[in-house]
């Protein structure tokens, strides 16, 4: 049960970010750059690092949604996306991706254990300042989405279909379009709005 009155019938961190619109905007717009927009990375890459993060701080909605999504943009292999979960060392992805996945591992227990040489290993197959920097902020803001949704004692449910569904819906349309379903434009301006008027009172 959530700890605070969270909208009903919204699992998860769409939960969390309904309950706060003027919040929400920058999370969505956020993961929107990060793991929609254009990049060098693949969608399904850049998932799958998000993906593995939030396994490794056992937050099963974010792990379960990410991971849908990530499966939907690799052709519905949702093996793969189990396999780097619990062994991405041996799983079939590029030598460049699991040199980023040490990375990211690394920034989720702490972003001083990523060593130069980690880096340099990264380099060396291929990957570029802008996907180590990606990489990194990948991993640190999937620690504060995961601290978020658990944080809050959010409802996640435990049905793969509708993690599933949900994740290729996201996989087509992108994250900030995805949430206009429970996050009307007017609610953030009416939020922004009463927060002003507090200012001025």
């Amino acid at each position: 049960m959530p700890h605070i009155a969270l909208p009903e019938g919204q699992p998860g961190i769409r939960g969390a970010l309904a309950f706060r619109p003027a919040t929400a905007k920058p999370l969505n717009e956020l993961v929107e750059v990060l793991l929609f927009g254009p990049h060098t990375l693949s969608q399904g890459e850049r998932e799958l690092i998000a993906t593995y993060v939030s396994y490794l701080n056992d937050c099963h909605f974010c792990q379960s949604i990410h991971g849908a999504i990530a499966a939907a943009h690799l052709d519905g292999d949702e093996e793969l996306v189990k396999r780097v979960k619990a062994d991405f060392q041996h799983a079939a992805i590029s030598e460049k991706l699991k040199a980023l996945l040490v990375i990211a591992s690394k920034v989720q227990r702490g972003g001083k254990n990523v060593t130069a040489a980690d880096v340099e290993h990264a380099r060396s197959l291929g990957a570029t300042d802008v996907e180590i920097h990606d990489t990194v902020l990948i991993a640190a803001a999937f620690c504060m989405y995961n601290r978020y949704v658990d944080g809050l004692g959010t409802t996640q449910p435990q049905d793969e279909a509708m993690y599933r569904e949900r994740g290729k819906m996201v996989a087509r349309t992108g994250y900030v379009k995805g949430s206009k379903e429970y996050l009307p434009t007017e609610a953030i301006v009416r939020e922004g709005e009463t927060h002003a008027a507090h200012r001025t009172a």
